[in-house]
């Protein structure tokens, strides 16, 4: 499958992992697919749950806005909106402009995981 650069890919894999990806994209200057890793799936999905998802959704490819827009476009409490864009931006999902809005800075999500047989 052919990323774009305006994709993302969530993804449940070792710090390890992440860490030498790093280092390679470090050292040969070259950027990657952007990626969003969390060690577990438990970790993903408390990060990542259905509201949050909802919020993601409404604001993929939509540029940067305000809290008060976020929780408009998902018909929610702009308080309750907060704690959720205060996580993502916590675990590195979001991020914030200069100017104090928030964004998701990519038309796609790609999310990448397996579970297997213990």
């Amino acid at each position: 499958m052919k990323m774009t650069s305006k994709t993302a890919i969530i993804d449940v894999r070792p710090l390890s992992e992440s860490l030498k990806d790093f280092s390679e994209t470090w050292k040969s200057g070259k950027a990657g697919t952007p990626r969003i890793s969390f060690e577990t799936p438990t970790l993903l999905f408390k990060v990542l749950s259905g509201k949050r998802w909802d919020l993601l959704r409404a604001m993929t490819g939509a540029g940067a806005m305000t809290i008060r827009e976020a929780a408009r476009r998902v018909g929610r409490d702009v308080k309750a909106v907060h704690g959720d864009v205060k996580a993502l931006l916590d675990a590195g999902v979001l991020q914030k402009t200069d100017a104090g809005k928030i964004i998701f800075p990519f038309d796609a999500l790609h999310v990448d995981f397996m579970l297997k047989a213990a």
